[in-house]
């Protein structure tokens, strides 16, 4: 099974000289690798893989994952470490998002990865998620006005940190809805009827609550929601873009989106949820989001190149 999932996995390269790191990210989707070096200025990825396993959507129907699931994470993170190694990265880190945090079992996740892997695993705070895809997002933009804020809606939770570049994220905060778990938990049909996004509606109100971020003159949105409605709708989301990309997505499959928009059929049927939660972001923040590059891995990266730059000097 591991062989297979991990032959199925994207991967790409670059050649580029320097000090490698590498960061494995175990998430409510997918657990993913980027091995990455400084070039100059830039963080250069030299090689990244992802595989998907669903972890967020087995927390959110039983409140646990399973032996089987246990297994597959660490025997992912395990063969992720491996190739980090052979790249020669002199360090590795192995961090765990929202199914760290949301498990009833998160504590036997993180145990097992330590175990697999031979490296010290932990579980990022909600907090240290959404200031390392600041970090990420921001250092992978071109330019960028000031104050920024950047939202990263992934399966289990959604981050969003404002802050300026120069002092860093300084208001942070995670809701505890995320695409997998809000169409796991809204929507019985597919594509979801108008029950079904009057349901997401009302969950995504009660996640929220009375959240209200600081000015910003701008909005980087990252992660895999982001990423897919790229795809579908540009670079650019603004309040109507999100509302008429919710509306076209509202009247196809997952299926049809998968084919018609090229996007992975796992990351199709979690889409329109993961758009609801972002028009929601976009609204209270009141700026239009555009879709950066970069995130949380491209944070922890930096991280620990700074980290082991400070160690060997």
């Amino acid at each position: 099974m591991l062989r297979r999932l991990l032959r199925a996995s994207t991967g790409t390269r670059a050649k580029i000289a320097g000090v490698r790191v590498g960061i494995v990210d175990v998430g409510a989707n997918t657990v993913r690798l980027l091995v990455a070096a400084r070039d100059g200025e830039r963080l250069v990825a030299v090689r990244e893989d992802r595989v998907q396993l669903g972890l967020g959507d087995e927390i959110e129907r039983t409140g646990s994952i399973s032996n089987e699931k246990l297994e597959e994470a660490a025997g992912t993170a395990a063969a992720y470490v491996r190739r980090a190694r052979k790249l020669r990265c002199a360090a590795i880190e192995v961090l765990v998002t929202s199914p760290g945090r949301q498990a009833i079992n998160g504590r036997e996740l993180v145990a097992r990865l330590s175990e697999s892997t031979g490296t010290l695993s932990r579980v990022l705070s909600a907090e240290e998620e959404g200031a390392l895809a600041w970090h990420g997002a921001v250092t992978s933009a071109v330019e960028v006005p000031d104050p920024v804020a950047v939202c990263d809606v992934g399966g289990g939770s959604a981050q969003i940190a404002v802050g300026t570049l120069s002092s860093g994220p300084a208001w942070m905060r995670s809701v505890d809805i995320g695409s997998l778990r809000l169409t796991r938990r809204a929507f019985a049909n597919d594509p979801p009827s108008a029950a079904d996004v009057e349901e997401a509606a009302h969950a995504i109100d009660e996640a929220f609550g009375e959240l209200s971020p600081p000015f910003t003159l701008a909005a980087l949105a990252v992660g895999g929601t982001a990423r897919a409605l790229r795809r579908i709708a540009g670079d650019e989301l603004d309040a109507q873009v999100l509302a008429d990309t919710v509306q076209q997505l509202r009247q196809r499959d997952s299926r049809q989106i998968a084919k018609e928009f090229r996007v992975d059929r796992n990351r199709a049927r979690t889409v329109t949820a993961g758009a609801l939660i972002l028009s929601e972001i976009q609204r209270r923040l009141g700026v239009p989001l555009e879709v950066g590059r970069g995130g949380i891995r491209e944070g922890a990266a930096l991280m620990l190149l700074d980290a082991t730059a400070a160690a060997t000097a």
